[in-house]
């Protein structure tokens, strides 16, 4: 015997679609998604390829390289490049935050 009302079904239906779109609309996929976004707008603008083949080999002038070929290109790649990195720090920081809250939620135990 079901004595739900016609509210409560409603709410309740409501809250089942929430709780099924929840990890979908989260910050941290919303995150990947960005991240994942400007890699691929950086890969239209730029021959990636072409700029690792460049790369000097020895490690030490890597650095000076890469701030040059950030540099000498255009604004675009760079706002992407920014935001790739902006987006790639938050998903590191929730994935983190995520692991050590469940990895204290369990020792406690």
């Amino acid at each position: 015997m079901n004595n739900q009302s016609n509210i409560e079904r409603v709410v309740m239906r409501r809250v089942f679609l929430i709780r099924i779109f929840r990890p979908f609309i989260s910050s941290g996929t919303l995150a990947v998604l960005i991240f994942i976004f400007a890699l691929w707008g950086v890969g239209r603008e730029v021959w990636v390829a072409r700029v690792l083949q460049n790369a000097p080999k020895n490690p030490a002038d890597l650095p000076h390289f890469y701030v040059d070929a950030f540099d000498h290109t255009r604004l675009i790649v760079q706002a992407l490049l920014l935001l790739a990195l902006a987006a790639l720090i938050y998903s590191v920081r929730k994935f983190t935050r995520a692991l050590s809250t469940s990895f204290f939620a369990t020792k406690n135990i």
